[in-house]
Protein backbone atom coordinates (compact mmCIF):
# COMPACT_ATOMS: atom_id res chain seq x y z
CA UNK A 1 0.00 0.00 0.00
CA UNK A 2 1.35 3.43 -0.88
CA UNK A 3 0.96 6.73 0.94
CA UNK A 4 -2.33 8.40 0.06
CA UNK A 5 -2.71 10.94 2.85
CA UNK A 6 -3.26 14.52 1.78
CA UNK A 7 -2.78 16.99 4.62
CA UNK A 8 -3.40 20.71 4.25
CA UNK A 9 -2.29 23.16 6.90
CA UNK A 10 -3.44 26.77 6.80
CA UNK A 11 -3.92 29.72 9.09
CA UNK A 12 -7.45 30.86 9.71
CA UNK A 13 -8.17 34.59 9.50
CA UNK A 14 -11.41 34.32 11.48
CA UNK A 15 -10.28 31.90 14.18
CA UNK A 16 -7.05 33.80 14.77
CA UNK A 17 -9.06 37.03 14.99
CA UNK A 18 -11.22 35.34 17.63
CA UNK A 19 -8.05 34.36 19.53
CA UNK A 20 -6.93 38.00 19.25
CA UNK A 21 -10.27 39.15 20.75
CA UNK A 22 -10.12 36.41 23.40
CA UNK A 23 -6.69 37.61 24.54
CA UNK A 24 -7.83 41.24 24.72
CA UNK A 25 -10.74 40.10 26.87
CA UNK A 26 -8.55 37.94 29.12
CA UNK A 27 -5.95 40.70 29.52
CA UNK A 28 -8.57 43.00 31.05
CA UNK A 29 -8.58 40.81 34.17
CA UNK A 30 -5.07 39.30 34.24
CA UNK A 31 -1.96 39.97 36.29
CA UNK A 32 1.01 41.59 34.57
CA UNK A 33 2.85 38.27 34.24
CA UNK A 34 -0.13 36.48 32.64
CA UNK A 35 -0.79 38.94 29.80
CA UNK A 36 -1.20 37.60 26.26
CA UNK A 37 -0.73 39.12 22.81
CA UNK A 38 -2.15 41.64 22.03
CA UNK A 39 -2.14 43.90 25.02
CA UNK A 40 -4.33 47.02 24.92
CA UNK A 41 -4.36 49.57 27.70
CA UNK A 42 -7.91 50.59 26.76
CA UNK A 43 -10.77 48.70 28.39
CA UNK A 44 -13.11 47.26 25.79
CA UNK A 45 -16.84 47.14 26.45
CA UNK A 46 -17.97 43.59 25.88
CA UNK A 47 -21.29 41.83 26.35
CA UNK A 48 -22.09 40.42 29.80
CA UNK A 49 -22.38 36.90 28.43
CA UNK A 50 -19.17 37.30 26.40
CA UNK A 51 -17.78 33.84 27.16
CA UNK A 52 -20.97 32.08 26.08
CA UNK A 53 -21.30 34.21 22.93
CA UNK A 54 -17.62 33.65 22.16
CA UNK A 55 -17.98 29.88 22.37
CA UNK A 56 -21.07 29.94 20.15
CA UNK A 57 -19.31 32.11 17.57
CA UNK A 58 -16.18 29.94 17.69
CA UNK A 59 -18.26 26.80 17.05
CA UNK A 60 -20.20 28.47 14.23
CA UNK A 61 -17.10 29.76 12.45
CA UNK A 62 -15.23 26.47 12.93
CA UNK A 63 -18.15 24.65 11.35
CA UNK A 64 -18.18 27.09 8.42
CA UNK A 65 -14.46 26.48 7.84
CA UNK A 66 -14.95 22.73 8.17
CA UNK A 67 -17.74 22.87 5.56
CA UNK A 68 -15.70 25.00 3.13
CA UNK A 69 -12.35 26.64 3.81
CA UNK A 70 -13.28 29.60 1.58
CA UNK A 71 -15.79 30.64 4.24
CA UNK A 72 -12.92 31.71 6.49
CA UNK A 73 -11.70 34.75 4.53
CA UNK A 74 -15.26 35.60 3.49
CA UNK A 75 -16.37 35.66 7.13
CA UNK A 76 -13.45 37.79 8.25
CA UNK A 77 -13.78 40.44 5.54
CA UNK A 78 -17.42 40.40 4.46
CA UNK A 79 -19.04 39.60 7.81
CA UNK A 80 -16.80 41.48 10.21
CA UNK A 81 -19.89 42.95 11.90
CA UNK A 82 -20.74 39.41 13.03
CA UNK A 83 -17.86 39.59 15.54
CA UNK A 84 -18.90 43.03 16.74
CA UNK A 85 -22.61 42.26 17.09
CA UNK A 86 -22.09 39.00 18.94
CA UNK A 87 -19.31 39.98 21.33
CA UNK A 88 -19.35 43.74 21.97
CA UNK A 89 -21.81 46.14 23.55
CA UNK A 90 -23.29 48.07 20.68
CA UNK A 91 -22.55 51.75 21.17
CA UNK A 92 -20.39 54.38 19.43
CA UNK A 93 -17.30 53.90 21.63
CA UNK A 94 -17.45 50.14 21.38
CA UNK A 95 -17.89 50.29 17.61
CA UNK A 96 -14.88 52.59 17.30
CA UNK A 97 -12.80 50.27 19.52
CA UNK A 98 -13.89 47.21 17.56
CA UNK A 99 -12.90 48.81 14.25
CA UNK A 100 -9.50 49.66 15.75
CA UNK A 101 -9.07 46.06 16.93
CA UNK A 102 -10.04 44.73 13.50
CA UNK A 103 -7.60 47.09 11.79
CA UNK A 104 -4.70 46.33 14.15
CA UNK A 105 -5.30 42.62 13.64
CA UNK A 106 -5.24 43.02 9.83
CA UNK A 107 -2.00 45.02 9.99
CA UNK A 108 -0.34 42.41 12.21
CA UNK A 109 -1.84 39.44 10.34
CA UNK A 110 -0.68 40.66 6.93
CA UNK A 111 2.86 41.42 8.14
CA UNK A 112 5.76 38.98 8.26
CA UNK A 113 5.28 38.80 12.04
CA UNK A 114 1.70 37.57 11.59
CA UNK A 115 0.29 34.88 9.33
CA UNK A 116 3.57 34.21 7.51
CA UNK A 117 5.47 33.59 10.76
CA UNK A 118 2.76 31.33 12.11
CA UNK A 119 2.74 29.25 8.92
CA UNK A 120 6.54 29.00 8.83
CA UNK A 121 6.85 28.23 12.55
CA UNK A 122 5.61 24.68 12.04
CA UNK A 123 7.29 23.83 8.70
CA UNK A 124 9.66 21.21 10.06
CA UNK A 125 7.23 19.78 12.61
CA UNK A 126 4.43 19.82 10.02
CA UNK A 127 6.53 17.67 7.70
CA UNK A 128 7.37 15.31 10.54
CA UNK A 129 3.70 15.10 11.49
CA UNK A 130 2.69 14.33 7.91
CA UNK A 131 5.18 11.47 7.58
CA UNK A 132 4.26 9.96 10.95
CA UNK A 133 0.54 10.06 10.15
CA UNK A 134 1.01 8.83 6.56
CA UNK A 135 3.25 5.93 7.62
CA UNK A 136 0.83 4.98 10.37
CA UNK A 137 -1.99 4.76 7.82
CA UNK A 138 0.13 2.62 5.49
CA UNK A 139 1.12 0.27 8.34
CA UNK A 140 -2.52 -0.19 9.30
CA UNK A 141 -3.61 -0.39 5.66
CA UNK A 142 -6.06 2.46 6.08
CA UNK A 143 -7.04 4.54 3.07
CA UNK A 144 -8.03 8.11 4.05
CA UNK A 145 -11.53 9.08 2.92
CA UNK A 146 -10.58 12.71 2.31
CA UNK A 147 -7.84 15.22 3.04
CA UNK A 148 -6.89 16.16 6.56
CA UNK A 149 -7.29 19.90 7.18
CA UNK A 150 -5.41 21.56 10.00
CA UNK A 151 -6.18 25.17 10.83
CA UNK A 152 -3.43 26.88 12.83
CA UNK A 153 -4.07 29.43 15.54
CA UNK A 154 -1.33 31.55 17.10
CA UNK A 155 -2.38 30.95 20.71
CA UNK A 156 -4.49 28.51 22.67
CA UNK A 157 -8.26 28.82 22.57
CA UNK A 158 -9.24 29.12 26.23
CA UNK A 159 -12.88 30.17 25.90
CA UNK A 160 -14.13 27.43 23.57
CA UNK A 161 -13.33 23.83 22.80
CA UNK A 162 -11.02 23.79 19.78
CA UNK A 163 -11.88 20.17 19.26
CA UNK A 164 -10.70 17.81 16.61
CA UNK A 165 -13.36 16.31 14.38
CA UNK A 166 -13.40 14.10 11.33
CA UNK A 167 -10.50 15.17 9.08
CA UNK A 168 -10.42 18.66 10.63
CA UNK A 169 -8.41 20.08 13.53
CA UNK A 170 -7.82 23.55 14.93
CA UNK A 171 -4.42 23.56 16.60
CA UNK A 172 -2.30 26.21 18.29
CA UNK A 173 1.30 26.35 17.10
CA UNK A 174 2.29 25.46 20.68
CA UNK A 175 1.00 21.91 20.06
CA UNK A 176 3.56 21.46 17.30
CA UNK A 177 6.44 22.69 19.43
CA UNK A 178 5.68 21.86 23.06
CA UNK A 179 3.03 19.12 22.88
CA UNK A 180 4.11 17.29 19.74
CA UNK A 181 4.15 13.83 21.35
CA UNK A 182 0.41 14.20 22.10
CA UNK A 183 -0.37 15.59 18.65
CA UNK A 184 0.14 12.47 16.55
CA UNK A 185 -2.17 10.20 18.62
CA UNK A 186 -4.75 13.01 18.79
CA UNK A 187 -4.84 13.42 15.00
CA UNK A 188 -4.83 9.67 14.27
CA UNK A 189 -8.27 9.52 15.86
CA UNK A 190 -9.77 11.99 13.39
CA UNK A 191 -8.44 10.09 10.36
CA UNK A 192 -9.56 6.57 11.20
Amino acid sequence: MEISLIMRTDTSFSLNFLIYIQNIFLNQNENEEDLRFPYLSTRITIKEDFELKYEELWNEISQRIYDDNKNDVRTFYEEKDLFYQRLFVMDDDSFKNFNEIHKTFKVWWNSFAGRFSIERSIDEMGQKLYWELANSLVQREIEPKKELNISLIYDECLLANAQISSYFAVLPIKDFIVNYKDLVPKLKVCIY
